[in-house]
């Protein structure tokens, strides 16, 4: 059906017959005529429609006009005499697609976002999901243009692995073994030459390993796309399926990947916040207060840049009184991260050269023996939005690591050829979606800005 998106509308329509597709959101009866907001999605406002008694078979009609109700309704864009809108739609045809009971659970009210994730079929009809799921759109569509303007190739890395990037084991495996009858070997254990990959297979927690083969041979790319993590954390900040953006560019030290992430998020919130101005007073209004500034300050203003002993000091002396103890050596929590972001700078921080026991085996080993080429973004009120390193290039250094890490070197003889056959400086970093939405939209529970969230004991839809 050929209809209009309320997002196109402008002045040039005035006048015209218009059809509208969508679904009402109120319905105002005052007997001889009826005022109907009509919402379709692709945008915050609706659209007042006015429905006259002359409207065939008018009664019956407003009768199926409840809350949830689908509808086409094709009519004249005229000027509205109200100071809410500056044009309304007279209708002088109405077609029901699908009636909506009183038991429907959205009616107009307030909802509590806990009720909201019980019911994530029905959520994206709300004001404030409606508004999570187009300035997500926004973000993702500028991530790609960010990119793109930069002549990475963009590059769609595996889903199924038999690679832990992080080396942390927290995996999803993938299987296609009866598990009433588990094939056995000799010793006991799981005999996975029975498997479908004749081999343990798990859900990738990272592009980034496969990342890097395409960096080595044509030197800028990315990747976007789903990650798993099998990590038992009920948190505001964790999901156990996320999206990740994860750039890898050849011929790149550490500096160049913390100037190429800064940019990177500085592009995506000048993008929305040019793009998605009603979306984001909606937020300003009703969920963070200052949001629109707080994006504006972090889109205009450099960032701090410090390495991780300088934040150590800092912190040491700060005098404030932690949960986790602050030491050198120690992993910094989002307590500490966001008292450097919120507190201290009140900008966001670039931290670099992290020690090594506390980073992936991938990272280049710095001369100092202690510490390796790493780098975190850290941005007020969400702590680590942005992690990433400059890779290990020297095939004998990243045998050590990956065998101290506890890892088989025949897991990654692929991965060690990257670094025996021409291999180059390289360097890239992952930006976790979901928080870059949490951030952008002050939302505060990262299971409110994913369609349909993953996490422990949850796997809904």
């Amino acid at each position: 059906m050929q209809h209009t998106k309320i997002k196109t509308l402008s002045s040039s329509d005035l006048g015209k017959t218009l059809t509208l597709c969508g679904w009402v959101r109120t319905l105002r009866d005052q007997k001889n005529f009826a005022f109907l907001e009509l919402n379709d999605g692709s945008t915050l406002s609706g659209l007042q429609v006015i429905l006259e008694s002359s409207l065939p078979h008018y009664t019956d009609l407003i009768a199926q006009l409840s809350t949830g109700a689908s509808v086409a309704i094709t009519g004249t864009l005229v000027e509205s005499p109200g100071q809410k809108q500056k044009w309304e739609l007279k209708a002088s045809q109405v077609t029901v697609f699908g009636t909506c009971p009183e038991d429907y659970p959205l009616q107009k009210k307030r909802h509590s976002f806990e009720f909201l994730r019980t019911i994530a079929h029905l959520r994206p009809r709300t004001n404030t999901q409606g508004a999570v799921a187009r300035v997500r759109n926004a973000l993702a569509y500028a991530t790609h243009q960010f990119f793109q303007e930069r002549h990475f190739l963009y590059v769609h890395t595996p889903i199924i692995t038999s690679s832990d990037c992080e080396g942390a084991g927290a995996q999803f495996l993938v299987t296609s073994l009866n598990l009433q009858q588990v094939p056995r070997t000799s010793e006991g254990s799981v005999d996975f030459s029975k498997d479908f990959f004749s081999h343990p297979a798990y859900l990738t927690v990272s592009g980034q390993l496969n990342g890097e083969a395409f960096a080595c041979a044509l030197s800028d790319i990315y990747t976007f796309g789903p990650t798993f993590r099998a990590e038992n954390s009920n948190t505001s900040r964790h999901l156990a399926e996320f999206w990740m953006i994860e750039p890898e560019m050849a011929f790149a030290d550490l500096n160049d990947n913390a100037d190429c992430a800064e940019a990177y998020l500085k592009y995506v919130l000048q993008y929305i916040l040019k793009h998605n101005g009603e979306d984001l007073q909606f937020f300003d209004q009703f969920i963070e207060k200052g949001l629109i500034a707080r994006l504006q300050h972090v889109a205009e203003t450099p960032f701090v840049r410090l390495t991780y002993t300088e934040a150590i000091t800092l912190l040491e002396k700060s005098g404030k009184v932690f949960q986790f103890p602050i030491k050198w050596g120690s992993d910094l929590q989002s307590e500490h991260e966001r008292y450097l972001a919120e507190e201290h700078f009140k900008k966001p921080v670039i931290l670099t050269n992290y020690p090594a026991h506390i980073k992936s085996f991938y990272m280049r080993a710095n001369e100092d023996g202690k510490t390796v080429a790493a780098m975190d973004i850290l941005v007020p009120k969400i702590g680590e939005i942005v992690g990433g390193s400059q890779r290990e290039e020297r095939a004998d250094r990243l045998k050590k690591t990956l065998l101290a890490s506890g890892l088989k070197l025949e897991d990654y003889l692929w991965y060690l050829q990257l670094r025996e056959f021409g291999s180059v400086p390289h360097s890239g970093f992952g930006a976790g979606f979901e928080r870059l939405v949490l951030f952008a939209t002050g939302m505060e529970n990262i299971r409110d800005v994913i369609p349909f969230p993953r996490f422990p004991g949850h796997a809904a839809y």
